[in-house]
């Protein structure tokens, strides 16, 4: 079954979305072609011969004549930190949607499935620099506190804040000591061009063998295909306030090749930094967030 992203957005716990997406999920992988993946059982690991076998479960055996061990809070198998820009362009459009709204619940609920697989996360807001930082770690109290903070970055902040991505990502990149899984949610809205500086800091990400995937999190109907009415607009920079007033058809195919060189030059860049870029469309459901997610963990564990 598809995930009803309004249905599940009526919620007003993020708590509560996070799991229903979650649940969402995975039912609609059991029917689909992702049938052979798995979310690995919170409470139990399979036991590895050698071991000690003090925390074998027997009861578990008995049933499945299988051997189990029981998994503790500490016990990690991969750390993951989540980097959520919060830059006033996330905040496109107005309304009841908005890319920070998708980037959050998408966040909310691939932290409730790290949780349910025992791998610590933590979490980075950044916008030109660097406002919060949780380092990774699995527990409740850290999911607790994270979604408190992803929480917070659905009120839209009164004050302009602009994207400066290449310097927060290298002050990011200097930040993670140990060897992780780095999830950017962001729409890369930074100055077309410092283009470089952008790919330098994504390959600065890569420096310390961390796994980088980037969610570029768009209104594709809107910044990318530029569906608008034929007629005059007065467009609003959100990040600068700078105002321009010009006809739709005007500029629509000026537009469209520029956003279309830049996204294919980011492409190309993550490609030759083994990056991996998911175009992420608010219009579409949290799958196009948690499938690569699932893919690349299942690479990385094995």
């Amino acid at each position: 079954m598809p995930i009803n992203q309004k249905e599940i957005e009526a919620y007003s716990n993020l708590e509560i979305i996070a799991k229903q997406v979650v649940e969402g999920f995975i039912t609609g992988l059991h029917k689909s072609p992702f049938h052979g993946f798995s979310v690995e059982f919170a409470e139990h690991r399979i036991y590895n011969s050698g071991e000690s076998t003090r925390y074998i479960d027997w009861k578990l055996y008995g049933r499945t004549d299988k051997l189990y061990v029981k998994r503790f809070e500490e016990e990690t198998n991969l750390r993951c930190q989540i980097l959520m820009d919060n830059s006033s362009s996330m905040y496109f459009p107005e309304g009841t949607n908005n890319k920070m709204k998708f980037s959050v619940y998408a966040a909310a609920a691939l932290v409730h499935l790290l949780k349910k697989q025992r791998d610590a996360f933590g979490l980075t807001v950044f916008n030109s620099e660097v406002h919060f930082n949780m380092d990774a770690k699995s527990s409740v109290v850290q999911q607790k506190l994270l979604w408190q903070q992803l929480d917070k970055l659905l009120i839209k902040p009164k004050e302009s804040k602009t994207t400066k991505v290449a310097a927060a990502l290298h002050q990011i990149a200097e930040s993670i000591h140990k060897r992780s899984m780095v999830v950017i949610f962001s729409d890369m809205m930074n100055s077309m061009d410092d283009d470089e500086n952008i790919f330098n800091a994504l390959q600065h990400l890569k420096y310390n063998k961390h796994e980088v995937m980037l969610f570029h999190v768009v209104d594709k109907g809107k910044e990318i295909d530029f569906d608008f009415e034929s007629r005059p607009y007065e467009f609003i920079d959100l990040e600068t306030g700078q105002q321009v007033k010009v006809h739709s058809n005007a500029v629509k195919d000026s537009y469209k090749k520029a956003v279309m060189d830049y996204t294919a030059a980011l492409i190309n860049k993550c490609a030759q930094y083994k990056i991996d870029f998911i175009e992420a469309d608010i219009s579409r459901g949290f799958s196009q967030v948690l499938t690569p997610y699932l893919v690349k963990r299942e690479r990385m564990i094995k």
